[in-house]
C-alpha cells in the first residue's frame, strides 16, 4: 500500500513540476516576442529625431502620434505598441530615407535633407535589415 502511494506521489510531484515547466517557458516565450527588434542606438536616436511618430503617454497606456497629422493617433495594446511604431517608422522610412556611399539621407516634407553618416559595418547592417535600404 506505502508503495502505491509513493508512485502516486512520484506521478503527482512530476505532473506538477512539468505543468509549472511548461507555463515557465509558454511565459518566457511569449516575452520575447512582444521585445521590440533590437535597434543600432547611434542611428536610431538620429533617425527619431526627424520621424514624425512619436510616443505619448495616456491613463491607459501609450500612444502613437503622428506629428504631421495630429488628429491621426493609434491606440494599440501594451503589447503591440512598440512593433507599431516600428512598422510606421519602417514605411516613413520607405519614402524619406536613402543611402547614398557612407551617408544616410533623411528627406523631409519641407524639402530639406539631413545626412548622418554612416560610420561602421554594423550601421550599414542594422539600416538594410531594419529600414530595408
Amino acid at each position: 500500500m506505502s508503495e502505491e502511494k509513493s508512485g502516486m506521489s512520484l506521478v503527482k510531484k512530476a505532473f506538477i513540476f512539468g505543468l509549472l515547466s511548461a507555463f515557465l517557458i509558454m511565459g518566457i516565450l511569449s516575452m520575447k516576442r512582444a521585445m521590440p527588434e533590437e535597434k543600432n542606438e547611434r542611428i536610431y536616436k538620429a533617425f527619431k529625431v526627424h520621424s514624425p511618430y512619436q510616443l505619448e503617454k495616456r491613463m491607459g497606456g501609450l500612444t502613437i502620434l503622428n506629428l504631421n497629422d495630429p488628429e491621426n493617433k493609434e491606440k494599440p495594446s501594451a503589447a503591440e505598441v512598440l512593433h507599431r511604431l516600428d512598422e510606421l517608422d519602417q514605411e516613413w522610412a520607405k519614402d524619406h530615407l536613402s543611402v547614398e556611399n557612407n551617408t544616410l539621407l533623411i528627406s523631409k516634407e519641407n524639402n530639406t535633407t539631413i545626412e548622418i553618416s554612416i560610420e561602421t559595418p554594423k550601421e550599414r547592417a542594422f539600416i538594410k535589415s531594419f529600414f530595408g535600404i
